[in-house]
């Protein structure tokens, strides 16, 4: 009895200890797969947006009268959001700007991708928006 007192004990120790913040995920990278990484996230966003507009196109192709709904530019609207036009191919500045944002305790728990996002919007040149999605996340991520 006192063994599976102890086992379960332990078990829940170790489970405990292995919960892992977005922030040291992501300092556990080197600088190189941080690039790597990023680079990933914007060629699927982009592959996605391309699929989707290509798909859009096939479906609507034979209606002169069809508009394109809202909701479509709007979901381009936010892919965009998570890449940032004005850095370019220099990806290594939006690697070293995420590590700047987990520098803030208050952050370390945001999602890589949110923070990606947060970081893209700033070198764009959003800081209202980038600073409005970065008080949301602290808000909906705390420690």
């Amino acid at each position: 009895m006192r063994n599976g007192i102890f086992i379960c004990f332990m078990l829940q120790f170790l489970f405990s200890q292995s919960k892992l913040l977005p922030a040291d995920f992501w300092n556990s990278y080197s600088q190189e797969e941080k690039i790597a990484f990023i680079n990933g996230a914007y060629g699927a966003i982009a592959k996605l947006k391309s699929h989707h507009k290509s798909e859009v196109k096939k479906q609507f192709m034979h209606d002169d009268n069809w508009v394109e709904p809202y909701y479509i530019e709007r979901y381009y609207s936010i892919s965009d959001e998570y890449i940032a036009k004005e850095v370019g191919y220099n990806i290594k500045i939006i690697a070293l700007h995420i590590d700047a944002l987990y520098t803030n305790s208050d952050n370390l728990s945001i999602p890589i991708m949110q923070a990606l996002r947060i970081v893209s919007l700033m070198q764009d040149g959003e800081s209202e928006a980038a600073n409005l999605r970065l008080l949301r996340a602290q808000q909906k991520f705390k420690n």
